[in-house]
């Protein structure tokens, strides 16, 4: 396996900046941040901008990825594709296609995103309108040589207080939405949300092995002191995501088994990429931290993969 990390733990720093340093220290591969410039998702950044990106520029940047020794794992764009707001979900569709289409031009098979919600319907709503919004997508992507993937964070309160997100947080919903899509549409698997979520992050593995098309590595780490006082709904105090009894980490400083979880992902033939997704509070805030902290979980996973 290949260890790598989501730029978007670097902010907007320059893509040629990121490399150089990712070879230097150690990384051999880079989840790219793809999001409009201008866009409302917190945990975002362009790392490429694919509004402006041709089979030119696309040129350029395999050539510096090759110069440093390093590959791209994906492209990145974690937004709404089922926004309620039917001008917003277009100029969200839009651009992913656009994602696709540049890592077309890279020769990059992978696409990561959410599925989404429209927060005014039911999931057994929104599994229709997935369907309705998906189909064309995938088969965009299948024409443009690429798979889609959907990260499975449930996004608690992304578009209304307490409510799910995402539509792809559970092994029953992967089912559903599974048994309606080709082979081409799979999970990139991270396991923190499983964790807090009370889903057995090990089992799924083989369950779902031909889908996991790559994997994110955050951890978790419960606050059961506060837990124990506001249950599962509690919502009084808050970190970045709208909770207080669990917060993200980076690998190790939480709660995920790495070694059983990385060694059951070998048992099933997984053998691409574990990508860090940085989104420790403790070790964010400025690009030096930032950097420091993408250290400290490469160094962590090196023992296992």
């Amino acid at each position: 396996m290949k260890i790598g990390f989501l730029t978007v733990a670097m902010g907007n720093t320059k893509l040629e900046e990121i490399v150089e340093w990712s070879s230097k220290v150690g990384f051999e591969t880079l989840e790219i941040a793809t999001w409009p410039l201008i866009n409302e998702r917190d945990f975002s950044s362009t790392t490429i901008d694919v509004e402006k990106f041709d089979k030119k520029e696309a040129e350029r940047v395999k050539a510096l990825f090759e110069k440093h020794g390093l590959t791209v794992s994906s492209l990145a764009y974690y937004d709404n594709n089922l926004d309620a707001n039917l001008e917003k979900r277009a100029r969200v569709n839009q651009h992913l296609k656009k994602v696709i289409d540049a890592a077309h031009f890279l020769g990059v098979e992978l696409v990561g995103t959410f599925i989404g919600r429209d927060i005014t319907k039911s999931v057994e709503e929104n599994l229709k309108e997935f369907e309705k919004v998906f189909k064309p997508l995938i088969a965009y992507a299948e024409s443009k040589n690429v798979r889609l993937m959907i990260e499975n964070c449930p996004m608690v309160g992304w578009q209304a207080e307490e409510r799910i997100g995402n539509i792809f947080y559970s092994p029953e919903l992967w089912r559903e939405i599974f048994r309606i899509t080709p082979d081409s549409f799979g999970i990139n698997l991270d396991p923190s949300h499983l964790y807090w979520l009370g889903i057995d992050y090990l089992k799924v593995v083989e369950e779902f092995a031909s889908r996991i098309f790559h994997v994110h590595a955050k951890d978790v780490e419960l606050k059961r002191n506060i837990l124990h006082e506001q249950s599962i709904f509690g919502h009084y105090g808050t970190n970045a995501h709208g909770k207080s009894w669990w917060v993200y980490r980076l690998p190790g400083f939480g709660e995920i088994d790495w070694s059983s979880f990385i060694t059951n992902l070998k048992k099933v033939g997984y053998d691409f990429v574990v990508s860090i997704e940085h989104e420790d509070p403790v070790w964010g805030g400025d690009l030096e931290k930032s950097k420091k902290g993408l250290l400290m979980g490469l160094h962590f996973l090196k023992k296992f993969v």
